[in-house]
C-alpha cells in the first residue's frame, strides 16, 4: 500500500500481495490465511477470551458491524474453555479480512505470487511470479513460516543463522476441507449445526455451514464443510486429489448415510493448517532487516486462534510505527513543491 507521504509499504500474505488462498493454491483472494489465522480455531469459528485487555475491542468492533456473532447453533463434541466465547461470520471468514482491507484504504493485489526479495538502493525490491518488480520503503511478511525461507534473492543472506534455526523450528498441520454443496430444500436430517468426531481415522469435523452460521433460507441449497483429521492430511498431503475425494466422501457417507446427492463438491489441500509449533522467542513478530525495515510476523509467531493473530498484528504494527514517523518527520523537513 502507498501512503499519503509517499511511503510504501507492500504487505505480502501467503506468498501473495494482499491475500492468500488458504489450500486453493494462494494469492486468490481476502480468505485464505484469515480462514487459518482468523478462524479455523476449531472450525466451529472464531474462538477468543474477549475480556483480555485490547483485544476485545477488536471482538467489538467486528461485532458491532455485523461482521461476527455470537456462536447460538449447536455445536456437538466442542470443548468449552472457561471464559471464552465462540463467534461465527454470518457471511464467511473472508468477511473479517475484507472488513480490514476496506478500512486499510490500502489497495490490493491478488494472486501475485512473492518469489524474491533483494535491497536496491536503499529500498526493497519484491520480485514476483509474473509482472515486473515493484520497490517499496517497508516489507511486512505474514504468510506461512515455510514460505518465508522459500524466497529468493538478498533475503536468504539477509535472514542470520540464528534467525533462520528459529524460523525452521516453526512447524504447521495439514488437513484436507471438503465442500459440498446442495440444491435449494434439500433436506439434511440432524439434530446438530457442527460436530466434532473423536472416532474416525479420516474425518474431525462436520459443519452444516448454513445452519452454523444461522443464515438458513428455503432460497438457498445448504452446504457441508468436512475436515479431516491431522494424521490423515499429512498421510495424504502428496496425493491425488481427485482420490482424496473419494475417500472422505467413503467415510462421510458412513457417518451420514441419508445425505442427499451434492449439487457440486470441492476439495481442497489445506498445506499449512493450524500452527503446532510457534517459531520461539519471537512474540508476535521478528525483524529480519532494520533500515529498511524487513519484517515478518503473523500466527505462526504466537498460535491459531483470533487472539494470536490479533497480537501479533499489534505487534507488527508497534515495531512499524517507529519507521513510519521517520518518514513523516524526513517528509516534514522537505520544500512543499517536492511533496
Amino acid at each position: 500500500m502507498s501512503l499519503s507521504m509517499g511511503v510504501s509499504v507492500g504487505v505480502s500474505v501467503g506468498g501473495a500481495c494482499g491475500g492468500h488462498g488458504a489450500g486453493a493454491g494462494g494469492g486468490r483472494g481476502a480468505d485464505g490465511r484469515g480462514e487459518r489465522g482468523a478462524a479455523a480455531r476449531g472450525p466451529a469459528g472464531t474462538r477468543g477470551r474477549v475480556g483480555q485487555g485490547a483485544r476485545r475491542s477488536f471482538y467489538e468492533e467486528l461485532v458491532s458491524h455485523g461482521v461476527l456473532k455470537a456462536l447460538t447453533a449447536p455445536v456437538e463434541g466442542m470443548v468449552l474453555r472457561e471464559g471464552s466465547q465462540n463467534y461465527v461470520a454470518p457471511q464467511g471468514i473472508s468477511s473479517v479480512v475484507k472488513y480490514y482491507l476496506e478500512q486499510s484504504g490500502a489497495q490490493v493485489c491478488y494472486e501475485q505470487q512473492v518469489t524474491h526479495i533483494s535491497l536496491r538502493d536503499g529500498r526493497w525490491e519484491v520480485s514476483r511470479k509474473a509482472g515486473p518488480p515493484e520497490q517499496f520503503d517497508v516489507v511486512i511478511l505474514t504468510m506461512p513460516v515455510p514460505q518465508i525461507l522459500q524466497l529468493q534473492g538478498d533475503i536468504v543472506d539477509i535472514i542470520n543463522g540464528s534467525q533462520k534455526q528459529q524460523l525452521e523450528s516453526a512447524s504447521y498441520s495439514s488437513r484436507y476441507a471438503l465442500g459440498l454443496f446442495f440444491e435449494a430444500g434439500a433436506g439434511i436430517a440432524v439434530p446438530w449445526a457442527a460436530q466434532y468426531i473423536s472416532d474416525n481415522p479420516c474425518i474431525r469435523f462436520i459443519s452444516i455451514d448454513n445452519k452454523k452460521r444461522n443464515i438458513e433460507s428455503p432460497e438457498i441449497g445448504p452446504s457441508v464443510v468436512v475436515h479431516t483429521t491431522v494424521t490423515f492430511g499429512s498421510e495424504h498431503l502428496d496425493s491425488d486429489p481427485a482420490e482424496v475425494q473419494q475417500i472422505i466422501l467413503s467415510h462421510l457417507q458412513r457417518i451420514l448415510p441419508s445425505l442427499p446427492e451434492p449439487s457440486s463438491i470441492k476439495c481442497q489441500r489445506w498445506r499449512y493448517s493450524q500452527v503446532t509449533r510457534a517459531v520461539p522467542n519471537c512474540p508476535g513478530q521478528m525483524i529480519l532487516h532494520t533500515q529498511p525495515l524487513l519484517i515478518c510476523g503473523g500466527d505462526g509467531f504466537t498460535r491459531s486462534n483470533f487472539d494470536g493473530c490479533i497480537e501479533s498484528a499489534m505487534s507488527l504494527a508497534e515495531a512499524v510505527k517507529p519507521h513510519l514517523q521517520q518518514f513523516q518527520s524526513q517528509a516534514a523537513k522537505l520544500p512543499l513543491d517536492l511533496l
